[in-house]
């Protein structure tokens, strides 16, 4: 098992006293994998002392408004590729078929394109194979942490490690792309009901629907899985 990527999957899930309890050994972990730079396993180093340390209950509020309630910050990959359309909902089937065609159910009710899910199935594989699958989420990821960082969170560290682990650069006008789309006051909750007020994810019948990139992204993804992330509000593993 490739213990950096279960790690990082066990820090993108919604905090627990359990997680807090495993965060130094997870630390090590992070602080021992040569293929990120020191300065990398550095940078990771807050978030490992703010989910060791910090009020359980201020880290699961913290959890909440950033990857809950900002849709530009969601934890769903697919989110960020189409959104609510139709196509998503037949790339979550195909990504199911992969999970299933590898042996794996996922037994969480988190959507299949949840990161903290993608990165359990991954730490099974050859590291060749999970680059190649992050490479193609590189501009997410890209996205991702330059949102945080904005807001001072410590969890842009995570994903400029998994952009490190990808082992390339994100693609800048794709990057460009995400980081055009606004972003909505967590607080503002008469604003963030809007913004949720779209159609529902469908399974259509299509496994095969949904864009080029998604098809690609999961050709590549026909390996076992391990168990999924938890649900926020539910302790994790």
């Amino acid at each position: 098992m490739d213990r950096t990527l279960k790690a990082i999957s066990l820090m993108l899930s919604y905090p627990t006293r359990e997680l807090q309890e495993a965060m130094p050994e997870i630390g090590g972990v992070l602080a021992s994998d040569t293929r990120m730079t020191a300065a990398m396993r550095r940078a990771l180093r807050p978030l490992v002392e703010a989910l060791r340390d910090e009020d359980i209950y201020d880290l699961e509020e913290k959890y909440v408004m950033l990857f809950d309630r900002s849709r530009t910050l969601s934890l769903n990959l697919f989110e960020h590729v189409h959104g609510e359309s139709r196509d998503r909902g037949g790339a979550m089937v195909s990504l199911l078929e992969t999970y299933r065609e590898g042996g794996f159910e996922p037994h969480t009710s988190e959507l299949p394109d949840h990161l903290p899910v993608l990165l359990e199935f991954l730490a099974m594989r050859p590291f060749a194979e999970v680059q190649e699958t992050l490479a193609d989420a590189a501009h997410i990821f890209e996205a991702l942490s330059e949102r945080l960082a904005r807001r001072e969170s410590p969890y842009g560290a995570v994903f400029a490690g998994l952009l490190q682990l990808a082992g390339v650069k994100a693609d800048k006008e794709a990057v460009a792309e995400l980081l055009e789309q606004p972003e909505v006051d967590p607080n503002d909750l008469e604003a963030l009901d809007a913004v949720w007020e779209e159609s529902e994810v469908r399974f259509g019948p299509d496994p095969n629907a949904g864009c080029p990139q998604v098809r690609d992204m999961l050709s590549r993804m026909d390996l076992p899985a391990t168990p999924a992330a938890p649900t926020p509000g539910v302790a994790a593993e």
